[in-house]
């Protein structure tokens, strides 16, 4: 989806009203202070002492802030809270929005606001405390509730229906008369969010997730169950069929997967390289799908726009996020895209050229059109410095910890480790410079190091990199003293394929994520810098002048090149999404760089799902590579 797209979607959602039915919460955050109160006379027990509180909305009334944030012409609410402080709280923060508060019914008696008690001591969440679960509402507010629903159904575009809380809805007649509403209303947009009761209701769009939808289908459900992309589809079109309303299944990092008039719609997850939390993910989708379809967008369309604002709320932490209009044309303007998950996750489904070992990742590639080839060079080329990886995993961890790295408990270490394993995982190809700009945030986000003592990113990469070039320099000095060769420094078939290239007239360059005074030394070390007559680009320090992006865009634009004319050779995620978003041939190099040859399946899995349209193990097949390639 385009950017002038995204933004005519926004504005039109400015001019819908919506109506939400739902299960309204509050969420109590509170921030228990390590130091703790006093022992209670009364019972001798240590107190906690709540150092800071607050609250948010929560279940329902998260879906209203949603949609609050993307400014529609009204909003109005439809449910029951209690007669108490968190029913007084949560009517006051939908009022400070702007929210049409009258069809909230106040149950005196069997009644409690629903509340999510959410104690953290030290950055860690406590056991919750839930209010509200054993709540009865009385006929009388179901009157009343139905009431509001058959208003909102004559005034608003639009209507959710959102059910979340266990036990949420006492009295079965509530629901046939829901469902008499929405016959009688039949060419109203409903769209249904239900954890519960989602088999019972009739007539409505259905918003809902993989676990859930197999359970419609009345599959026997275990919490470690995978579905594969085959299921979600069988399962979302049998949903489609009992009322030929569009279906949107939702597969969390997976994506979305659209069933309508149309046919599938399959909606690629997002990679995204902060640390997330995906608490109230499905509100947000919840609360843009419904206001794009209130805005006659098309549901295929809908679920993109939905796509873009999880990806927002996503990266919110420590609170249950909301996506601005803003927002979300930010992350739209550049997303990178989960590309085949399932294919990535089981080699099972391989499928292979001409019993050679290159994968083939998608049906078919234009052949035999190849002017220009950009390599990425560590990993791809050069095994120079291998095990770069296991540097800088004690460098980040090392910052993240601070005095702390040789006290820490088992917990804290792994939980450091962990994450610093899964971002540069994440972040492999990309420059140093941006990579050490994250471990900045990670070590600011762990709070173990005294603000005066953090370096900034130039800091951090002068320490890896003193580290790394150690390395570097005690290889490259095996290698002038003859006692390594080429071959040990270099991926199988790597030099032939690219003397082969160059054979055919095709113009080379070489493009890295390291420093350029670096690759450039390296690459001439190891004889081979001249095949790249189109240049040798690095790092120059600085993101706003440098990255591969920037590269393939000026390479495709100085030579007025049509996608197929440019290919990308890398073993990172970066070049490979960057050549499949400008219609490039994306080669992912998948070797074990400690061999030099065969597969890592590891490698495979990320370049897949970066976008890769072949996976070749390394270059020993370049023969059939180049077959494949030119088409011969």
């Amino acid at each position: 989806m385009k950017e002038e797209r995204i933004r005519e979607i926004s504005t039109r959602i400015r001019n819908v009203k919506v109506a939400v039915y739902g299960d309204f919460c509050l969420d109590a955050y509170w921030v228990l202070d390590p130091r703790g109160s006093e022992v209670s006379l009364e019972t001798g027990l240590q107190a906690q002492a709540v150092g800071k509180h607050y609250y948010s909305l929560g279940g329902a009334s998260n879906v209203v802030a949603n949609l609050a944030a993307l400014e529609p012409a009204a909003i109005q609410v439809i449910g029951v809270i209690g007669d108490d402080i968190f029913g007084r709280e949560l009517t006051r923060q939908f009022q400070e929005l702007g929210v049409d508060t009258t069809c909230l019914v106040v149950q005196e008696d069997n009644f409690d606001t629903v509340a999510f008690g959410k104690p953290y001591l030290e950055g860690n969440e406590q056991p919750r405390m839930d209010f509200g679960f054993f709540n009865k509402r009385t006929e009388v507010t179901d009157r009343a509730l139905l009431d509001g629903i058959r208003n909102a159904l004559q005034t608003a575009d639009v209507l959710i229906a959102n059910q979340q809380v266990p036990g949420s809805i006492t009295n079965e007649s509530f629901i046939d008369g829901a469902n008499a509403l929405f016959e009688e209303f039949a060419d109203k947009v409903v769209l249904l969010d239900s954890r519960h009761f989602g088999h019972k209701f009739k007539n409505i769009y259905r918003k809902t997730n993989d676990f859930e939808a197999a359970h419609l289908n009345g599959v026997d459900v275990k919490p470690d169950d995978v579905f594969t992309f085959a299921d979600v589809k069988k399962y979302a079109g049998n949903l489609y069929r009992q009322f030929n309303k569009p279906v949107f299944l939702t597969r969390g990092p997976r994506g979305i997967v659209v069933v309508d008039s149309d046919g599938v719609h399959e909606i690629p997850g997002i990679q995204l390289l902060k640390k997330l939390d995906i608490v109230g993910a499905g509100d947000t989708v919840t609360s843009a799908l419904t206001l794009c379809l209130g805005a006659s967008v098309p549901p295929a369309e809908a679920a993109e726009f939905a796509n873009f604002a999880a990806a927002v709320t996503v990266q919110k932490l420590f609170q249950t996020g909301t996506a601005s209009a803003a927002e979300i044309i930010e992350v739209g303007k550049d997303p990178d895209y989960i590309y085949q998950p399932e294919l990535a996750a089981d080699t099972r489904s391989a499928r292979y050229f001409n019993n050679a070992e290159i994968e083939l990742c998608c049906e078919s590639i234009p052949s035999g059109r190849i002017k220009h080839a950009v390599f990425d060079h560590d990993g791809t080329i050069s095994t120079l410095r291998q095990g770069w990886e296991e540097i800088m995993v004690p460098v980040m961890i090392k910052a993240i910890l601070g005095d702390k790295y040789e006290t820490a408990d088992e917990t804290l270490y792994h939980k450091v480790r962990k994450r610093s394993l899964d971002y540069i995982d994440q972040s492999t190809g990309i420059q140093t410079i941006i990579q050490m700009e994250a471990l900045v945030e990670m070590v600011h986000e762990f709070g173990l190091v005294p603000a005066g003592e953090i370096h900034d990113k130039f800091g951090y990469k002068e320490i890896y990199n003193d580290a790394l070039m150690e390395l570097v320099n005690k290889r490259i000095e095996k290698f002038k003293r003859g006692e390594l060769d080429i071959n040990d420094y270099t991926i199988k078939g790597a030099l032939e394929f690219l003397k082969a290239l160059k054979q055919r007239g095709i113009k080379l360059y070489l493009a890295s994520g390291t420093d350029r005074q670096d690759v450039v030394a390296e690459s001439e070390a190891l004889g081979y810098a001249d095949l790249f007559d189109g240049g040798i680009h690095g790092s120059v320090g600085d993101v706003a002048k440098y990255s591969k992006k920037m590269v393939i865009e000026k390479i495709m634009t100085e030579n007025n090149l049509q996608g197929p004319e440019l290919a990308v050779f890398g073993d990172g995620p970066v070049e490979i999404r960057e050549c499949r978003k400008r219609d490039g041939i994306a080669v992912g190099i998948a070797t074990d760089e400690i061999r030099r040859h065969g597969l890592n399946t590891e490698k495979r899995t990320r370049l897949i799902k970066a976008g890769a349209h072949l996976i070749a193990p390394d270059f020993a097949g370049h023969v059939s590579l180049s077959r494949l390639l030119f088409g011969e």
